[in-house]
């Protein structure tokens, strides 16, 4: 199999992480691609129309994608429980909710990085962070219990999705007003598949 990847999405994060976490890493080529929504790699479109990463090249040369699909296929083909079933629908809202944060964020990102100076909408940025201070906040007071436990898609998106606020937006300090958040955050931060996978 084949990764369409650039290590410092936090989708594909998400699904490194997997793949270290389920034993699937040696099973994987990882080809790393430069991409923007607006000078789109090669290789990125032939694996996804849409031209997005994460994209999973598997044997037969079909593809799967997004990073939600990518993950749950890993996680059947490895047999793992990244997915338990007594608590499915909550799991994969919570996917849902850390993913939110990661596009929120990615937007604010690309906003900056991609517009020409002049062209920069604050009100956009600013909108986006709403909605990834409210995900984040949600997390804090409705989801907590869900971070606990064996190891789940939840809380590795959740971690990938914190980690990349961190990365792209250090000066958002969500941590201020989610300090239970925070604590859980800082010791799932030392699991070696998420050091392993930090972006530089």
């Amino acid at each position: 199999m084949k990764l369409i990847y650039a290590s410092a999405s936090p989708f594909v994060r998400k699904v490194h992480v997997v793949l270290l976490e389920t034993g699937l890493i040696e099973d994987v080529s990882l080809v790393e691609v430069t991409t923007t929504p607006v000078n789109t790699a090669d290789q990125a479109v032939a694996a996804n129309p849409t031209g997005k990463i994460p994209a999973l090249i598997l044997e037969d040369g079909s593809s799967v994608y997004d990073s939600r699909v990518i993950c749950r296929y890993l996680n059947d083909r490895a047999k793992a429980d990244l997915y338990p079933t007594d608590t499915i629908w909550k799991m994969l809202t919570l996917e849902a909710t850390a993913d939110a944060i990661m596009e929120a964020a990615v937007l604010m990102t690309y906003e900056r990085r991609i517009r020409p100076e002049d062209m920069v909408y604050e009100p956009w940025i600013e909108a986006q962070w709403a909605k990834a201070e409210r995900s984040i906040a949600s997390i804090s007071t409705d989801w907590v219990e869900y971070l606990q436990g064996p190891l789940t898609i939840g809380q590795i998106g959740v971690a990938c999705a914190l980690n990349y606020v961190d990365f792209r937006h250090a000066d958002r300090d969500w941590r201020a007003t989610n300090p239970q958040l925070a604590d859980w955050f800082a010791s799932f931060s030392e699991r070696p598949a998420i050091v392993a996978t930090r972006p530089a």
